[in-house]
């Protein structure tokens, strides 16, 4: 299986043949086979020229870009080598046609809501009395249909994340102060936490789109916007519950990542480099991790199924089969 790289160190990062060299401050030189990459994530100061993009567009390899703070700038996306205009089609079609629209964002609303109920029942059966928080989510998981537009919808979609984000003080086992949900920037080691694996989880999310005939740019929940995937940010909503907030609340729970892990002077902004470089390597064991598919009866990996939903949600524009998000059944 293919790699995600990370390269926390500044560099030069060069073509050298049909390898991806990398050259620190100090010289020292390390070559990497570019068919065991699939992605590269840049956390650093980075210096590379148009010979190795040419070299990462033929091999249709994108590259993701970090500033200081772990925060997500941008992507280098190669040159799409699926297109399909009939797909592209679909995918607007649907987008304009607001009962279609509302159709696949709800869809989107419900898997999430699903793997957060699943997630918070998890440790409701472990000890943690979380039982309110779940019946009040159980509750809004059950009135998504009332929703006559987007914006009631993504009003259920933020009720839910209140209701459930309010439950972390239970599920974690260390002392938080989880108030609620801050972006741009974040206020606390857990809305620095939260911002990380879910920009990282976007990342993955959007490197598999790619993969695929879907145009990224075209969402049905979040609006589609200048200068970002938005239909990323769609699918991503699956997945966080999933994959990264269980990451988060094994991390915390198993002391990985503590108040040190963050730079206490700049209010927990900013992780460590070792703690980052944990949290991305624990991600990627994750996502290499496989489940017996239901759906397919087989084994697949947790990466595998983000492409997944990206299949489904195409025979779904094509009207083969209507889409059915992901959701947790263990």
């Amino acid at each position: 299986m293919k790699r995600s790289l990370y390269i926390y160190n500044d560099g030069i990062l060069q073509r050298h043949d049909n390898t991806i060299r990398f050259i620190t401050e100090n010289n020292d030189k390390k070559d990497i086979p570019i068919e065991t990459i699939s992605e590269i994530n840049i956390m650093s100061q980075m210096n590379f020229n148009t010979s190795l993009i040419n070299l990462l567009a033929q091999q249709g390899i994108m590259v993701h870009f970090f500033n200081y703070y772990d925060f997500y700038i941008g992507s280098f996306c190669p040159r799409e080598k699926l297109l399909s205009g009939q797909l592209l089609v679909k995918q607007v079609n649907a987008y304009t046609n607001q009962q279609e629209r509302i159709l696949i964002a709800r869809k989107f609303v419900e898997g999430a809501s699903a793997n957060i109920f699943r997630n918070l029942r998890y440790y409701n059966e472990r000890g943690k009395d979380v039982k309110q928080e779940l019946n009040e989510i159980d509750s809004l998981r059950k009135n998504l249909n009332r929703a006559r537009n987007i914006t009631e919808l993504m009003g259920y979609e933020g009720n839910i994340h209140k209701i459930y984000y309010s439950a972390w003080n239970t599920v974690i086992d260390q002392e938080i102060d989880f108030q609620k949900r801050v972006k741009n920037p974040p206020d606390n080691l857990i809305n620095t936490m939260i911002s990380y694996v879910n920009t990282l989880i976007y990342t993955k999310v959007l490197t598999e789109i790619y993969q695929t005939q879907l145009n990224p740019t075209i969402s049905y929940l979040h609006e589609p916007g200048v200068r970002r995937f938005s239909l990323s940010l769609d699918i991503a909503e699956i997945f966080k519950p999933l994959i990264g907030d269980r990451l988060i609340f094994s991390l915390l729970n198993r002391k990985q990542i503590t108040e040190k892990s963050f730079t206490k002077k700049m209010n927990y902004l900013h992780l460590t480099k070792e703690s980052s470089m944990l949290i991305a390597s624990e991600l990627d064991a994750k996502l290499k991790t496989t489940i017996q598919h239901k759906g397919l009866n087989k084994k697949v990996s947790y990466q595998y199924l983000i492409r997944l939903e990206c299949y489904k949600l195409i025979k779904h524009l094509f009207g083969e089969k209507e889409y059915e998000p992901f959701k947790i059944w263990w």
